[in-house]
């Protein structure tokens, strides 16, 4: 059930309006994907839609990810960061712009990219453990295949054939899949900084496994901004990017989204990127589009011998007649 929780207010207003922005913390749609089989099937894809259209984001819980894998990539993750990033992170300018209180317009995170489809990069980052680029080639697969389900269940929903979103990501090339790893250190002053500023992301199905103790991550609704929980029982937080919102014609949401920066704890964000291959041309689902270029006379004419019929049924009629 979605339900609205205490409102609370920032320290410190860093976005571009004037003023103490509100804060709302609500319960956000949780999609079970063992209730797709059964007797719940039909309000489970009910409460998808409605999150794509409404929300722009939930959570997915069963979705047949090995959790045990999860645990070993935030592991990993955590252990790179530590040995790897950490040390140069807090020596860097930025960093040490804070201690003379100084706002800054960059984003307190640390972090890299790794390619995994069409063709990977995971050799060439640096100090990368065997175990971890194992790790992770056993993990994507089994995040792309959650994510070309959600693609069709989308399809689905929008009364699209099973595969058009995968087909209109692969350009004849299969859809292109990368991971964002990133640290959001620990904060001495996050009054003075974003984590990550905010913005909407510009691909097609984005895929976190996030932090499972300390929060941050913060999603606008409703002229408000959502506080996203640290993710428990390893389930999987999805959020919609523009190219899917294009591609519904604006069916489904991109939203906008930030990382507020924490002075208790540093957090993790694993984000993997199920996105169009480079040269995808992307556009809105022709079946999704009203019709257009029709004269209003000739709809008048259209209109009386249809007025009582579906007007669903009639839109697509025009497109077919236009």
């Amino acid at each position: 059930m979605i339900f609205s929780g205490p409102i609370y207010t920032p320290l410190y207003n860093l976005s571009s309006t004037s003023g103490l922005e509100k804060m709302k913390e609500m319960g956000i749609p949780v999609i079970d994907f063992d209730e797709l089989n059964g007797e719940e099937r039909s309000k489970t894809m009910d409460l998808l839609h409605q999150a794509c259209e409404k929300w722009g984001f939930f959570q997915v819980e069963n979705h047949g990810i090995d959790k045990q894998l999860m645990e070993k990539v935030k592991q990993l993750i955590n252990k790179y960061y530590e040995e790897n990033l950490k040390e140069r992170f807090y020596k860097s300018e930025m960093a040490k712009s804070l201690e003379q209180d100084i706002t800054s317009e960059k984003d307190w995170e640390s972090s890299f990219f790794i390619w995994h489809r069409p063709t990977s990069n995971i050799e060439d980052i640096p100090n990368l453990s065997d175990d971890l680029r194992i790790t992770m080639n056993e993990y994507i697969p089994q995040l792309i295949k959650m994510a070309e389900k959600l693609s069709e269940l989308m399809c689905e929903n929008l009364d699209l054939k099973k595969g058009y979103i995968k087909d209109a990501f692969s350009a004849g090339k299969g859809p292109s899949v990368g991971t964002k790893v990133a640290k959001y250190p620990q904060c001495p002053q996050p009054e003075l900084v974003r984590g990550l500023r905010e913005h909407t992301d510009a691909g097609g199905i984005i895929l976190l496994l996030q932090d499972d103790q300390v929060p941050g991550l913060e999603f606008f609704k409703d002229g408000e901004w959502v506080a996203i929980p640290p993710s428990k029982n390893n389930r999987i937080f999805v959020n919609i990017g523009d190219q899917v919102e294009v591609l519904s014609n604006g069916r489904y949401k991109s939203v906008l989204h930030r990382v507020m920066a924490d002075k208790n704890g540093s957090r993790l964000s694993i984000a993997t990127f199920y996105n169009p291959a480079g040269d995808a041309i992307i556009s809105p689902a022709p079946r999704l589009l009203y019709p257009n270029h029709v004269r209003f006379q000739d709809y008048l004419k259209f209109y009386a011998t249809t007025k009582f019929s579906d007007k669903g049924r009639r839109f697509e009629s025009l497109k077919q007649i236009a």
